[in-house]
């Protein structure tokens, strides 16, 4: 018993490190301040589809859909274990209005889209001002969580009281302040 534990404990590192290589970032969750702020940030009037790009291990997206239980909030996570313990939580705390993908989220549209959110790392956010200039329609928000796009300029951006002052940047595509 005790060498299936650990034989399963070594393959859940494997895959989370196989990932990690993989896409450049570790699944890394947002902390409960990083959640709070960016809750505190989604416009009251948001409505329709809403993105979570790299969701990790769901905290986020099941804040988000419970923030906006009349949006269809959509959550992408490649890696194999913490889109298996998303889903769990997710199960347990029934969210009709959430769908978690496993599914790499550059291969999908972003078109009929309100609002997105995400917490990657500078290179993916580099392949998202791509992304979001072919596909976003103007008006769309953007919350991005640590990393800002490259050569957009947030309507505002709100610090943490954390050892590193991370930034959470907002954008609404299509305004005159973005490149």
């Amino acid at each position: 018993m005790l060498i299936v534990f650990i034989i399963s404990i070594l393959l859940i590192i494997l895959s989370v490190a196989y990932y990690s290589l993989k896409y450049g970032i570790t699944p890394t969750p947002s902390s409960p301040d990083a959640i709070r702020a960016i809750i505190e940030m989604i416009p009251e009037t948001t409505s329709g589809n809403v993105l979570e790009l790299g969701s990790g291990w769901g905290s986020l997206a099941i804040a988000i859909a419970r923030k906006l239980p009349n949006c269809h909030v959509i959550a992408y996570e490649i890696s194999i274990v913490p889109w298996l313990v998303s889903l769990i939580f997710h199960k347990v705390m029934k969210n009709n209005n959430l769908i978690i993908l496993r599914k790499d989220f550059f291969k999908e549209s972003f078109e009929d889209v309100s609002l997105v959110i995400c917490y990657l790392y500078p290179g993916a956010m580099k392949k998202l001002k791509d992304k979001f200039e072919k596909e976003l329609t103007p008006g769309t928000i953007v919350i991005s969580h640590a990393f800002a796009i490259p050569g957009w300029t947030p309507q505002f951006t709100k610090k943490l009281n954390d050892l590193y002052a991370t930034p959470i940047y907002f954008y609404k595509y299509g305004s005159d302040d973005l490149s």
